[in-house]
């Protein structure tokens, strides 16, 4: 399997983006898909989560209101709209899928096997 992450870039402070994570190779089956992020020096920490089999959706409080994610089940594709985005949400974005069942938490890195290549999202001030 592999994830496709695309969609960061520079975005003034109350601006959006969207970001895109595409899996080839396999569909997403009936776990959690989710998107974390990393600024520098910083842990990986996890963002938003959305079930793919029902569609079930999980935000960390520091985004919710603000980001929402979504699939797209014909093209095998999570998205992440990021809106009202601040200075502190600057990082790497990452996409993370699991290959099956995993005794972790789906907020813990360890839940998933499968990482996107990660997208730069800058927010300036």
């Amino acid at each position: 399997v592999q994830l496709q992450a695309s969609g960061g870039g520079l975005v003034q402070a109350g601006g959006s983006l969207r970001l895109s994570c595409a899996a080839s190779g396999r569909t997403f089956s009936s776990y959690i898909v989710g998107w974390f992020r990393q600024a520098p020096g910083k842990e990986r920490v996890f963002v938003a989560g959305i079930n793919w089999s029902d569609g079930t959706t999980y935000y960390a409080d520091s985004v919710k209101g603000r980001f929402t994610i979504s699939r797209d089940n014909a093209k095998n594709t999570v998205y992440l709209q990021m809106n009202s985005l601040k200075p502190e949400d600057t990082a790497e974005y990452y996409c993370a899928a699991p290959k099956g069942y995993r005794p972790y938490h789906y907020t813990d890195p360890r839940y998933y096997d499968y990482w996107g290549q990660g997208t730069l999202v800058t927010v300036s001030s």
